[in-house]
């Protein structure tokens, strides 16, 4: 996720980081579902996945408002 935040910064245009922070929700997504199935599976404990969980959810929060000041910038 921070690889396409970072990628994305170094394109020209807001269009084009507004791509890549649409990649790092992407990856974010990725990561969630890979945790609900390591709890699920008791691969992990579930403590500890629901904190990362809500980590997640604030990144997610923090990715959407990133995304909309970057929309309104063109």
């Amino acid at each position: 996720m921070p690889s396409n935040i970072a990628e994305g910064q170094s394109r020209h245009t807001s269009g084009e980081f507004v791509q890549f922070v649409s990649h790092a929700e992407g990856s974010l997504a990725e990561l969630e579902t890979q945790l609900l199935i390591a709890a699920e599976l008791d691969f992990c404990n579930k403590e500890e996945a629901n904190q990362a969980l809500a980590q997640i959810e604030e990144l997610q929060r923090m990715l959407n408002s990133l995304r909309q000041k970057l929309a309104t910038r063109h």
